[in-house]
């Protein structure tokens, strides 16, 4: 193969977040970046998310923080509240981009992909939609050390073959580019399920609301000035598969035994038909996180559960520090090494932790979730 013409190209698996931010700050960095994405350009799962701190100070470095608070909606505060309808707590998050800026923004996941997508194509990275990765082909001597410049032989659904220099899969959850490393990580379901639907935002909803139920809990998160979504923890159920057309009736259900003010975000579940359903699993890669040229970030080597609302702060952060340690050493193999030793006990801590709070969930253990939740971003408010 030819090492020189592919020392500087990047092969990266999946244009989500992690994807997008890596083969962003990669080609920044001077790499030559494709992506392959499986899914149509029009698909993009789930309905909104929280950028919290850490997520504002890494897209700060993207320069694209102010483009998503200005698309999104800025806050500051996480207010709790009991089985009986009461307020019994409310937490400052810190602001770490600014004492004048919000701690954290609510954001539409189309809107926040539109933006890091476009500013990917901006820096020159080519996009492939509907096209995979179906093998990965590495010398020996390259998967057999953390030292190797040696490039690799990328073969994609369509047939073609990509020599590069880097391959990142930052695939998701269930990674295939993970398997075609030969990366082994366990997939595992906490028994819970979560439900999420748009709604209109209520004029009192300015910051996050988490609602303790006798059996469930629930939340309100705004993501623009119009919108918000209601998530509901369904507790101790089994991963099960429920029709689309009965969701939204079956999550008033599910809302009914809350009191105040979740009765009215009750009602405005009437008619509505963007429920989505989802089991709360996590994984988290105790090998190497890389194998060869090859390496996997955000969720495809560590995926915590929604509760710790960490999961796009960690997905950003990596797609930076990747193409930092890239940056900083002379080797492949090399950077990919700090790269993992950098990254490992910050995403193992959030992991651990969201798993925790799934438990402290179903033992209706409410206050200690909270606490640990609190504690958890104090955390990850230091730097990445």
């Amino acid at each position: 193969m030819d090492s020189s013409r592919a020392a500087r190209t990047a092969v990266v698996v999946g244009a989500g977040i992690a994807g997008l931010t890596a083969a962003t700050a990669l080609a920044r960095g001077g790499w030559q970046v494709e992506i392959v994405e499986i899914s149509p350009a029009e698909a993009t799962s789930g309905w909104g998310l929280c950028l919290t701190g850490p997520s504002l100070r890494a897209l700060a470095e993207l320069r694209l923080a102010d483009s998503c608070l200005t698309a999104g909606l800025g806050m500051a505060t996480v207010t709790h509240v009991d089985a009986s309808g009461d307020v019994v707590d409310r937490v400052q998050l810190p602001r770490l981009i600014g004492a004048r800026q919000p701690a954290m923004a609510g954001i539409a996941r189309p809107v926040l992909h539109r933006i890091l997508y476009a500013e990917a194509e901006r820096c020159g990275v080519v996009v492939h939609r509907g096209l995979t990765v179906l093998a990965v082909e590495q010398a020996e001597s390259a998967r057999a050390t953390a030292e190797t410049s040696e490039p690799v032989r990328v073969r994609l659904s369509d047939g073609t073959v990509r020599q590069a220099g880097l391959i990142v899969g930052a695939d998701g959850i269930g990674s295939s580019a993970r398997t075609l490393l030969g990366l082994d990580a366990s997939v595992d379901y906490h028994g819970q399920m979560v439900w999420r639907a748009l709604l209109p935002r209520p004029p009192w909803a300015t910051g996050i609301h988490h609602f303790a139920g006798q059996t469930n809990t629930a939340g309100l998160v705004p993501i623009s000035g119009n919108l918000a979504y209601v998530f509901l923890t369904e507790n101790g159920v089994d991963q099960s598969f429920l029709p689309d057309a009965g969701l939204a009736q079956r999550l008033q259900q599910l809302l009914e035994p809350f009191p105040g003010r979740v009765e009215e975000l009750r009602s405005l579940l009437t008619g509505s038909d963007s429920v989505v359903r989802r089991p709360v699993r996590t994984t988290f890669l105790e090998g190497p996180w890389h194998r060869g040229s090859g390496v996997v970030i955000g969720d495809a080597a560590h995926a915590p559960a929604p509760q710790m609302a960490s999961g796009a702060a960690l997905a950003i952060e990596d797609g930076l520090v990747l193409a930092e340690e890239l940056g900083r050493h002379e080797s492949v193999g090399e950077g990919l090494e700090a790269f993992t030793v950098r990254r490992r006990q910050r995403c193992r801590t959030v992991v651990e932790t969201s798993v925790a709070i799934a438990g402290l969930e179903q033992a209706q253990r409410h206050h200690d979730a909270y606490a640990l939740v609190d504690a958890c971003h104090q955390q990850m408010a230091e730097p990445a």
